[in-house]
């Protein structure tokens, strides 16, 4: 028997766990929850706030400024590519090791570690020297010299992408780059590296505990396996053959979700909250379209006559719906979160008034701004 859309939309919105109360979390429920979510994007846009600033609050409630930070230096989570750039538990560092092995040679900057080998040695000396350092220690005169910021800038991220350097916090948002071995858990760095059958297997049963259903396009998007959802699928049939997971047809007759096999869909998400537009819910935005009724678009990238709704847009969730598009600015100076416009959804009879308002109130209250005007 199929699944209902409808259905299916209340156990996705369910399992993101979104609170609607103003509360207070600590630095224990925010490495809980990047557990829980596998992980959270990072933005620099700071508009309203820094997207994984949103994205925790959204769902744990307000946590001091530069937890996040010191949790990097910590090694209590960790930052590399996932989705995009993202917090990661640590737990999850012996699995990335796989794509630290293959960015290595197979960098969108190319093999710049073997091509320059005088110059990543020159920066890891800084660094083991120095401590943490953020790519600006290493900006020269622009007059062509070893120090130049271009070819620096580009080994740390080499470096980075390769696991020979970790970040163990932020300045402002830029990275600080360290030894692994000084930040990372030596049980953790010393584990082996898995293969990418192992990789995969692991993060697809990771990514659907974490969403709840996802189709095999939706596990791609979720930590960017190349191959698409052709390069998922096989490994999704045999994970479904071992009875961990199960394929479920879906009313619409589009592409099947995969959920936990003992998964119920069930939940039912109450209240109101304001989400990032990163947040790991819109990931999929086929799947946004199809099951949520929501056309996710980003318009930060756009020109402002381009623009249908604001330049840094909330999704307003209500219940098991989006229902709305709130544009807002966090006008820090007057200590105000500044509701610049709402856009209701097409379809959405509902009375919007009172939950956009508390809503509104709670994530003011939540980036310690005094209120929110319009």
């Amino acid at each position: 028997m199929a699944v209902k859309l409808a259905a299916l939309r209340q156990y996705v919105i369910a399992q993101q766990g979104y609170v609607t109360r103003f509360r207070r979390a600590t630095a224990d429920d925010v490495v809980a929850e990047i557990r829980r979510l596998q992980c959270v994007q990072l933005d620099s846009i700071s508009a309203v706030e820094r997207s994984h600033r949103l994205a925790l609050t959204s769902r744990i409630g307000a946590y001091p400024a530069g937890t996040v930070s010191r949790l990097l230096g910590e090694g209590r989570i960790f930052e590399y590519w996932a989705h995009e750039a993202c917090l990661l538990h640590v737990d999850d560092f012996p699995l990335f090791k796989r794509r630290m092995h293959d960015l290595r040679v197979h960098h969108w900057l190319g093999n710049e570690i073997d091509r320059e080998p005088e110059l990543r040695e020159r920066v890891l000396g800084e660094i083991r020297e120095r401590g943490p350092l953020p790519a600006r220690a290493f900006e020269g005169r622009g007059d062509g010299g070893m120090w130049n910021w271009k070819p620096a800038k580009r080994m740390l991220e080499a470096l980075f992408a390769a696991g020979e350097l970790v970040v163990a916090g932020r300045a402002g948002f830029q990275r600080l780059y360290e030894l692994p071995e000084r930040v990372i858990p030596k049980r953790v760095l010393d584990a082996p590296t898995p293969s990418e059958d192992e990789f995969r297997r692991a993060y697809i049963l990771r990514a659907i505990e974490a969403r709840g259903a996802l189709t095999d396009r939706g596990v791609t998007e979720h930590c960017r396996f190349e191959g698409g959802a052709a390069g998922v699928r096989a490994y999704v049939d045999q994970l479904v053959a071992e009875g961990v997971l199960r394929r479920l047809e879906v009313e619409d007759g589009g592409p099947t979700v995969v959920v936990a096999a003992e998964a119920e869909l069930d939940g039912a998400p109450t209240g109101a909250v304001l989400i990032s537009p990163f947040d790991n819910l819109l990931w999929d935005r086929d799947f946004a379209r199809r099951v949520l009724r929501f056309d996710h678009v980003i318009e930060v990238y756009k020109r402002a006559h381009e623009r249908m709704y604001g330049y840094y847009v909330l999704p307003l969730v209500v219940g098991d719906r989006i229902v709305g598009r709130a544009d807002l600015k966090a006008e820090r100076a007057e200590g105000v979160l500044r509701l610049k416009a709402f856009h209701r959804e097409p379809g959405i009879r509902a009375k919007l008034d009172e939950p956009l308002e508390r809503a509104l109130a709670r994530l003011a209250r939540t980036l310690g701004l005094a209120a929110y005007v319009k």
